[in-house]
């Protein structure tokens, strides 16, 4: 089992000087977060979020503007303290440190990465990236020596001694990662980093993030606000609205199974032919009674694509493997309705 990295445990926030009664009255009462700033001129930020990261995940957190996915975010490293409940990063709460062992722990543990990168313009690419270094009094021999190399990592080698205002925002926000990677910390919250970019620029930056992340085997909370981006990287995905967190997955489970119309309305644009395997919408081999001698074979890990290229030239179903035993098969009909996703036969 995954070593669990970052534990939330029934976290809400509340702002407001009534927050106690208002969190009482939505547990007794079940009210929503406009009567809740009627009654108690509160407003409800998370409500009671639960969740684990486990290391080396990649966890999106995913919602509209005002659904609380910043919020959440910054109870991990304590920028905001909760009103209820727990954090727990690398098996240690939070919420119990006191300020010098939190300073420590996101000098060290802890790395950010927002929108807008607030590089120094004054300073070099190199001496923005060596910053959390040379707050910590590493000598400079050592903290450039390990700029360089976290510039190499997000493809930056040659622009070392730039400054920003000579750098596109692509390749600015690569450095606002490198400055991140730079403290070689174990945990990486990332706030909407990718949202002002180009959409070409985007994708680069996202595939490029993602395979880093696989290499160095960084826990990250990746906060975003376009599921196509939570889709394109994410292991699993917490979709939030007004603080609640209705579901969470992987992306192929949300697209499959959305928890609520709310979800469904989310996922009913998004392509579902590199997203769903076999392994989701297979039929047991009972199902069908005909001869299957030369019907085509594909792993369980195929996806709709493949799956897709298989089927077009028969009208046999396509049997479904795993360690070369046959498990099941997919039926052209079982094939359509797996390309329109949740929705119901």
């Amino acid at each position: 089992m995954s070593e669990t990295v970052v534990k939330a445990t029934g976290v809400w926030k509340v702002f407001g000087e009534q927050a106690d009664a208002a969190i009482k009255a939505i547990r007794d009462e079940g009210i929503g977060k406009p009567e809740v700033l009627e009654r108690f001129g509160c407003v409800v930020g998370v409500q009671d979020a639960t969740f684990e990261v486990a290391r080396g995940e990649i966890f999106c957190i995913m919602g509209l503007s005002g659904s609380g996915k910043s919020t959440l975010v910054r109870h991990v490293n304590r920028l905001i303290e909760p009103t209820a409940g727990s954090i727990e990063l690398l098996g240690r709460d939070v919420s119990s440190l006191n300020q010098t062992d939190l300073r420590e722990m996101r000098a060290r543990h802890i790395g950010m990465v927002f929108q807008h990168m607030a590089l120094m313009p004054h300073r070099s690419v190199r001496d923005n990236v060596a910053y959390p270094l040379e707050i910590r009094g590493v000598a400079k021999s050592k903290r450039w020596a390990v700029s360089d190399h976290a510039l190499g990592l997000v493809d930056l080698v040659g622009y070392e001694d730039r400054l920003p205002k000579e750098l596109s925002g692509g390749m600015q926000q690569r450095v606002g990662i490198a400055r991140a990677l730079a403290a070689d910390p174990e945990v990486l919250l990332m706030d909407e980093p990718f949202s002002a970019l180009d959409p070409l620029i985007r994708m680069q930056l996202q595939d490029q993030f993602k395979a880093l992340v696989a290499q160095l085997q960084k826990t990250t909370l990746f906060i975003t606000h376009d599921l196509d981006e939570a889709i394109r990287i994410g292991h699993r995905i917490a979709i939030m609205k007004d603080g609640v967190i209705v579901q969470i997955g992987t992306p192929e489970e949300i697209v499959m199974n959305p928890a609520d119309d709310y979800v469904r309305e989310f996922v009913q644009g998004i392509s579902k032919l590199k997203l769903v395997k076999a392994h989701s919408i297979l039929e047991s081999l009972d199902t069908y009674q005909g001869d299957l001698t030369g019907a085509p074979r594909a792993d369980e890990g195929a996806d709709l694509d493949q799956l897709i290229d298989h089927a077009v030239g028969t009208d046999l179903p396509v049997v479904i493997t795993s360690d070369g035993k046959d498990i099941g098969l997919v039926t052209k009909p079982r094939l359509l309705r797996g390309i329109q996703g949740g929705k119901d036969e």
